[in-house]
């Protein structure tokens, strides 16, 4: 597996890295805790060194059953955990030190690889927010200081405080709004971008039915984008993305993925799976290289592509 360096600072991880929140929540059953344990190794041994996950997801089974699987090989991997988006988006020092005590314990580990705040908090200055980070590691218990679905103006002054490696947010072929300013920021100030969903998800794999049935415990039916009519309508975004793959000899997910590692050296998706087959699928995107043809028609295309539905509930940018 190909790596990376998540900007100026950040750790050197795979290219790839997996999003590990579909193994507890969202996407339709989950996998049993055994399973689920057995796949997280079986992405390590396939050279996956990056691995996201938050005290939301499940709520916190998903940092649970990350440090299990986690904790033999913990010294060949990058853990990034989050605070600020349980019950609400808490972002008090206090609450800081106390999530980040309690990640430290579910993940059975002694430090934080990079702990983002999951979503800004207008009720707390971001340089608090930064400063508390700070503080968490010149004591050692975090290594990096990220920040997730913030504006450019809230990255540079959570900055200036305490250096940011990176900062995540939805970035797709079908979501990028990022390339305005954050993008940008990012690379101005030496900060890795991390994009979550970089799949759409799902949806940029063609493999998601335009009637907008979805199975139990899905979260995908309450997207604007994931009605049947924004579904039928989003299409032309996927009959695009077929066509370079079909030209490039991959599949859909791996040219939707080659794209944003094309885009910029300091970044590293997410993509989230619970299948074998796909988490290898993905990885495999590292070594899909797209021309700076096929990178242009996708940019140019997908631009003048009217995409029908907002973004997810609740993943806005705040200052």
């Amino acid at each position: 597996m190909k790596t990376r360096q998540l900007g100026a600072n950040g750790p050197v991880v795979s290219a790839v890295g997996l999003g590990c929140m579909g193994l507890s929540a969202g996407y339709g059953p989950a996998p049993t805790r055994e399973e689920g344990v057995a796949f997280l190794r079986a992405a390590v041994e396939r050279g996956v060194t990056l691995f996201d996950t938050a005290e939301v997801y499940g709520p916190y089974v998903n940092e649970e059953l990350v440090g299990e699987a986690l904790e033999p090989v913990r010294d060949r991997v990058v853990i990034a955990t989050k605070f600020g988006a349980l019950g609400g988006r808490d972002s008090r020092p206090d609450r800081i030190r106390q999530v980040a005590e309690e990640s430290l314990r579910r993940l059975r580990t002694d430090r934080i690889d990079v702990l983002y705040q999951h979503r800004v908090d207008p009720d707390v200055p971001i340089e608090d927010v930064a400063g508390t980070v700070k503080e968490l590691i010149e004591e050692g218990k975090v290594l990096h200081f990220g920040l997730s679905e913030a504006a450019a103006s809230t990255i540079r002054r959570a900055h200036a405080v305490q250096p940011v490696a990176a900062v995540q947010s939805e970035y797709s072929i079908w979501a990028r709004d990022v390339e305005a300013e954050v993008l940008p920021a990012c690379a101005e100030l030496g900060i890795g971008l991390v994009p979550w969903s970089p799949l759409g998800q799902g949806f940029l794999t063609g493999q998601v039915s335009t009637s907008g049935q979805f199975g139990e415990n899905d979260f995908r039916p309450g997207f604007p984008r994931f009605t049947s009519e924004a579904l039928a309508a989003n299409q032309p975004v996927v009959d695009l993305v077929r066509g370079i793959a079909e030209r490039r000899d991959a599949t859909a997910a791996q040219v939707a993925l080659a794209w944003l590692l094309a885009k910029d050296p300091a970044i590293v998706p997410i993509p989230g799976t619970k299948k074998l087959h796909r988490l290898e699928e993905n990885l495999a995107a590292a070594e899909v290289v797209l021309t700076a043809e096929d990178v242009a028609e996708i940019d140019e295309r997908s631009a003048a592509i009217e995409v029908v539905g907002g973004r997810a509930n609740g993943h806005e940018s705040f200052d």
